[in-house]
C-alpha cells in the first residue's frame, strides 16, 4: 500500500467541511479536522513535520493564523477554499493577487470540491518549488534575524524533501513529475519573471558552491532544492551550466584581483557534475513510458 498523505482540514463551516470530508475519506489520505482557529495553530505547530497539506475554508481568522505560522517559520502546502463571491472579489481580473500565506498557496472555489484530490497534488507540487527567498525581508536584517531566517529556510528544505519522498512512495515514484505546470516553465515566463528565476537559481547555486566542501553544511538539501526548482521550471541543463560558468568567471576575476591562483576553481567541477547528475536523472525519470504512465494515471485519478 502506498504511503497516505496527512491532510489537516480547518473549517468553521460544517456544511462545507462535510462536503470536503466526503472527498477525503479515502485510503490515500489521513484526515484531521479542526474547527477552532486556536486549536489549529497548536495542532499545526505540534504536527508541522507530519502534515502534508493544510486545507482551510476562508474566514476572518485565517490571516492572523497564517501570519503566526509564517513568523514562526512554519510553511506547509495549503489550499484555501473560497466561496464563489469571495473568489470573484479577490481574484477576478487580478493577475497577481496578494498572497495570504506564501506564494505557493492554492485558491480553490467551493463549488468545485470534486477536484480537491487533484488540487492537493497540485498544492504539494507547487510547494516543492517554493524557494528559500520567501523568507527574505526587504529591509536589512539583524544578526539574530539572519539566524532565524536560516533556521526557517532549513525547515522549508526538510519539509520539501520529506514531501518529495512521500510522493515518490504514494504515486509510484513518478507521480510528481507529471504534475508540472507548463505556465511555470522558464520558456513561458515573462521577461521579468525569467530574470527573477535565474537570479534565484544563481543565488542558490552560489550558496551551494560556497558550502560544497563544508562537512557541517546542509548542502545536500540545498542541492535538492536547486534541482527541484530548476526541474519544475523546466530549466535546461545548458542554462544551469551557464549559471555555473558565470559564477566561476566572477570568482576568477576576484582571485586575479587578490593575486591568487585560479586552480582552486577546478575543484568545483565536482559541484556542477553533482548538480547536473541530479537534474539529468529527474528529466530522465520524467519521460513517460507506456505501462508506467498508465499505472500512474490510474493512481492519480
Amino acid at each position: 500500500m502506498h504511503t497516505r498523505l496527512s491532510i489537516c482540514l480547518y473549517s468553521g463551516d460544517r456544511i462545507l467541511a462535510q462536503s470536503l470530508t466526503k472527498h477525503l475519506r479515502d485510503e490515500r489520505y489521513r484526515l484531521y479536522i479542526i474547527e477552532a482557529a486556536e486549536e489549529l495553530l497548536a495542532f499545526v505547530t505540534q504536527q508541522s513535520e507530519t502534515i502534508d497539506c493544510l486545507i482551510v475554508i476562508r474566514d476572518p481568522a485565517i490571516l492572523p493564523l497564517f501570519n503566526q505560522l509564517y513568523e514562526q517559520g512554519t510553511l506547509l502546502p495549503v489550499i484555501i477554499i473560497e466561496r464563489e463571491i469571495e473568489f470573484e472579489e479577490n481574484f477576478q481580473g487580478k493577475e497577481s493577487p496578494t498572497f495570504l500565506y506564501h506564494s505557493a498557496e492554492i485558491h480553490h472555489i467551493a463549488r468545485e470540491l470534486d477536484d480537491i484530490p487533484i488540487t492537493i497534488d497540485r498544492a504539494i507540487t507547487k510547494f516543492l518549488t517554493l524557494g528559500p527567498s520567501c523568507f527574505l525581508n526587504s529591509r536589512p536584517a539583524s544578526p539574530q534575524q539572519e539566524i532565524i531566517d536560516e533556521n526557517h529556510q532549513s525547515f522549508l528544505l526538510l519539509q520539501q524533501r520529506r514531501l518529495a519522498e512521500k510522493l515518490k512512495e504514494r504515486l509510484g515514484y513518478l507521480g510528481v513529475y507529471y504534475k508540472r505546470n507548463p505556465k511555470c516553465f522558464y520558456r513561458n515566463l515573462s521577461p521579468e519573471d525569467k530574470k527573477e528565476l535565474i537570479k534565484q537559481l544563481s543565488d542558490n547555486y552560489r550558496e551551494i558552491v560556497l558550502n560544497y566542501f563544508n562537512d557541517n553544511s546542509d548542502v545536500n538539501q540545498a542541492i535538492d532544492q536547486f534541482v527541484n526548482q530548476a526541474f519544475f521550471a523546466d530549466v535546461s541543463v545548458s542554462r544551469v551550466l551557464e549559471i555555473h560558468m558565470e559564477l566561476m568567471d566572477e570568482f576568477s576575476q576576484q582571485l586575479k584581483l587578490e593575486g591568487r591562483s585560479e586552480e582552486i576553481l577546478l575543484d568545483y567541477r565536482l559541484t556542477i557534475i553533482d548538480i547536473l547528475a541530479h537534474l539529468g536523472e529527474m528529466y530522465r525519470r520524467s519521460i513517460p513510458r507506456g505501462d508506467i504512465l498508465f499505472d500512474l494515471l490510474n493512481q492519480i485519478d
